[in-house]
């Protein structure tokens, strides 16, 4: 996961017999997109269009599924370029420019107590950010713990529309059964477009497609944004995700995941308003598993402190760097002792609220957002800074439907679980509960006016006074919660988060002094380049080869959900070739973030499209794990032949140059 202003072309020279010099990193860089909200992606023609994951763009696809039309089960094309749909809540950022502004954040907060510190380095991270030219979108990255920082600054796109997109069903066959495996027979790709005005964007960098597809053995690279790895963390952090973190995460979702399941078998109105979340909490459930396993592993923990010991080891030869360094772990042990005994209730008294409702996310974006805006930009919550409030208010004002029979089904349970963590007789949970019961406290936030997204514009543009006067019961119950919310926040930023960044950036600068940059900082969701191959692997004493095909896809259909094709499928089979490469795996390193990001070969051609890892990536998050670890694409020959003779996408199949 090697950052483009740092990238070991040498290695792969060595490795590989090719060199990427600065020009074709620079293209590459500029050809590669991320969506802002938790994916990748890339320009593939010169008019603006972008190729992703369906998974990443499903949020959209369900949002324009209005008026009786499911373009989850049906699939979406636009014949004509007048017949592409506006994504109501999209940004896709093009990152332009990286500089190093290290000295600058590190010398704000030389010298100061660790709050003092959290809060002077978010102060000047803020005015970084806010001297940018407004059009443009700039965020300060921490990387190596802190050891570095970079300003990436992107160009942000919000006109973003739909163009393509095939049937869930073949976008994610073979359901949860399949997911995190291979053999994979998944087309998961789905293609926007962004727009300047009425007219395409002219995108003078862009990927040209290759329609034969990888090759085996071939030297692959993956462009993309990986979302976040904890490779770096110490010992003590790692203990705290495995006793405390990862039991509640998966405890607690697993619960809901059955309950929002069963919300959607009830019809198919329902099904369609939690498809997305039934998707993405499966997927992130099984992730967690993945991690928990590799947590629980016998030999995972020997071998991190066997690493850790050797790394302190280096540090104490030198009595200075043992001065300005020893004492780092020994200081995030204690803060993860403090985290394990605050964060569940903590859960619940602060961002609980707004992970499981799009209405309270709603309300606590208005009452907090309109009074932070009130303070300088350097002095508010990071997430109301000038630099991202644009990206806010893409999801603050969009014109998705919001569905206030779920809201109410998600909130019931949400209130369920909130008082039983807390407990009848918690102060908190009397104030919000009172005598209601979760059911119809719910109820009664589900008749909030805030799926009008003029409303929540003029409350927006009301500020504090708009805010406060307004008796909406999704706002009332976020002004109420509001003060202990904050309370908590504050003490978590104080006491967790500031001496937790003032350790890890000492663990950071400690390993400059033991490995340099031999080592690719752990991710952190900005542009990344890994370089690997296509290649099979060893699984339980058997080979798994590296390409499936559409033959095996017709194989594998039983005509029963997961495994049911879509109706298109069946018409085509016999159009299409069964030796087609569909899936393929790859040895390069990725991780969540990463879907949606193009695989190009050595001439910066499309020859795939990450959409997922197998089993063995899942512990990926703490560690590379090259031997059986594979990334999952799709073939660009499978998707070349679903345009064409699947589809008949006849104006993308001409766009993209394919003979």
């Amino acid at each position: 996961m090697w950052t483009f202003d740092d990238f070991p072309s040498q290695k792969v020279a060595g490795a590989y017999g090719f060199s990427p010099d600065q020009a074709w990193l620079d293209h590459v860089r500029l050809a590669s997109v991320r969506l802002a909200f938790g994916c990748s992606g890339s320009f593939i023609s010169p008019n603006g269009l972008v190729m992703t994951n369906h998974h990443c763009a499903q949020a959209c696809i369900t949002a324009l599924s209005t008026g009786g039309k499911d373009y989850n089960r049906d699939g979406f094309y636009a014949p004509a370029l007048n017949d592409e749909k506006k994504c109501p809540a999209l940004e896709v950022n093009q990152l332009i420019k990286i500089d190093d502004v290290t000295e600058r954040v590190q010398k704000a907060e030389r010298g100061l107590p660790d709050a003092q510190a959290n809060a002077a380095r978010k102060a000047e991270i803020a005015r970084i950010t806010g001297a940018c030219d407004k059009t443009l979108r700039c965020d300060v990255v921490a990387l190596y713990s802190g050891g570095q920082y970079k300003l990436y600054t992107y160009r942000p796109f919000r006109n973003v529309h739909l163009v393509w997109a095939p049937e869930f069903a073949i976008a994610f066959f073979g359901g949860d059964p399949d997911n995190f495996t291979f053999p994979r027979y998944d087309l998961d790709i789905t293609l926007l477009r962004i727009y300047d005005g009425t007219k395409p964007l002219s995108t003078p960098e862009y990927f040209k497609w290759n329609p034969a597809g990888a090759a085996g053995g071939e030297l692959t690279f993956v462009s993309g944004n990986p979302g976040r790895t904890d490779r770096l963390d110490t010992v003590a952090q790692f203990a705290y995700m495995r006793d405390v973190q990862l039991p509640f995460q998966l405890h607690n979702l697993s619960d809901f995941d059955g309950y929002i399941t069963r919300y959607a078998a009830e019809s198919d109105e329902h099904h369609k308003q939690a498809l997305d979340d039934v998707f993405g909490y499966e997927n992130t459930i099984k992730l967690f598993i993945g991690q928990d396993q590799a947590l629980l592993n016998p030999s995972f923990f020997p071998a991190k402190q066997k690493q850790e010991a050797a790394f302190r080891s280096a540090i104490a030869l030198d009595p200075s760097n043992e001065a300005k360094y020893g004492s780092a772990w020994d200081n995030i042990a204690k803060v993860e002792q403090l985290a394990a005994e605050r964060s569940v209730s903590d859960s619940f008294r602060d961002g609980g609220f707004t992970q499981f409702s799009q209405l309270l996310f709603f309300a606590r974006t208005l009452v907090r957002g309109t009074a932070e805006l009130a303070k300088p930009s350097d002095q508010r919550l990071p997430e109301y800074s000038d630099a991202r409030l644009r990206t806010l208010e893409v999801r603050l004002f969009s014109e998705a439907p919001v569905y206030p029979e779920y809201e109410r089904a998600k909130l019931a349970w949400y209130f369920t679980k909130f008082r039983q963590y807390l407990t009848v007789d918690d102060p908190l949970v009397q104030q919000v509960l009172g005598k209601e019961s979760p059911e119809e406290l719910a109820a009664l936030i589900a008749t909030s006016k805030l799926t009008d997204p003029a409303l929540r514009r003029a409350l927006w543009n009301g500020g504090p006074a708009a805010v406060n006067a307004s008796s909406d019961p999704a706002i009332v119950l976020m002004r109420k919660v509001e003060p202990e919310a904050l309370a908590v926040r504050k003490f978590e930023d104080d006491n967790v988060e500031a001496p937790l960044r003032a350790n890890s950036e000492l663990i950071g600068l400690a390993s400059f002094v033991v490995h340099g940059t031999q080592l690719y900082p752990d991710a952190t969701f900005t542009a990344r380049l890994s370089y690997g191959s296509v290649k099979g692997y060893e699984q339980n004493g058997a080979t798994v080869e590296p390409f499936t095909n559409i033959g095996g896809l017709y194989e594998r259909t039983t005509g029963r959900d997961p495994f049911k094709l879509p109706t298109s499928w069946v018409v085509a089979q016999a159009a299409l070739d069964p030796r087609t490469p569909l899936d393929f795996v790859t040895t390069n390193d990725i991780i969540g973030g990463n879907s949606g990001s193009p695989v190009i070969d050595r001439d910066a051609r499309i020859i795939g499209l990450i959409f997922d890892g197998n089993l063995q990536f899942l512990s990926a998050d703490f560690g590379f794990e090259g031997l059986a670890g594979r990334a999952v694409a799709v073939d660009s020959a499978a998707l070349t032949a679903a345009l064409k003779t699947v589809y008949h996408a006849d104006r993308i199949v001409e766009e993209l140059g394919i003979q």
